[in-house]
């Protein structure tokens, strides 16, 4: 959000924790951002103004706290104006040496599959599973599995 914020857009964050928008607030001002503002809000009954803004991004949205995530993220992307996109990235597994694998893990055509955003409307242009390099809490290098969801408003 804040690296958007420092090449040009005009960023707004949502997060349902007061503690999270307080740190990204912080950080914002630490780095003399004016374009980034930060909000804490209940997701389950947020709505945005329809087909208002060219980006929405869902980072890691997965959560024990008891959330119609399919919900938010239909609401999120009817915020999405023509032309515009709606990323999701969620975690696809567990860290390596993890036996986690709860009902938070999703791929990305799954996300797809849930959201069902209409294909008149929406052009998937991406659902895949991507890796990314990580440190261990050993201190090991490791690598992280990523679902990237990316949906383009027509």
């Amino acid at each position: 959000m804040l690296w958007l914020a420092e090449q040009g857009w005009q960023a707004h964050g949502l997060d349902i924790s007061e503690t999270a928008v307080g740190r990204a607030r912080a950080e914002a001002s630490a780095r003399g951002s004016d374009t980034a503002t930060f909000t804490a809000t209940d997701l389950s009954t947020w709505q945005p103004e329809p087909e208002s803004v060219d980006l929405v991004t869902a980072s890691f949205f997965q959560s024990n706290v008891a959330l119609d995530r399919t919900a938010i993220l239909r609401t999120a992307a009817s915020a999405v104006r023509s032309g515009g996109r709606l990323v999701v990235i969620s975690h696809a597994a567990g860290p390596p040496g993890s036996s986690h694998r709860g009902p938070n893990m999703i791929t990305a055509r799954d996300d797809a599959a849930q959201l069902d955003l209409p294909s008149d409307q929406w052009t998937i242009e991406v659902a895949d599973e991507r890796s990314r390099p990580s440190v261990g809490h050993d201190g090991q290098p490791s690598e992280l599995a990523d679902a990237v969801l990316v949906a383009r408003r027509r």
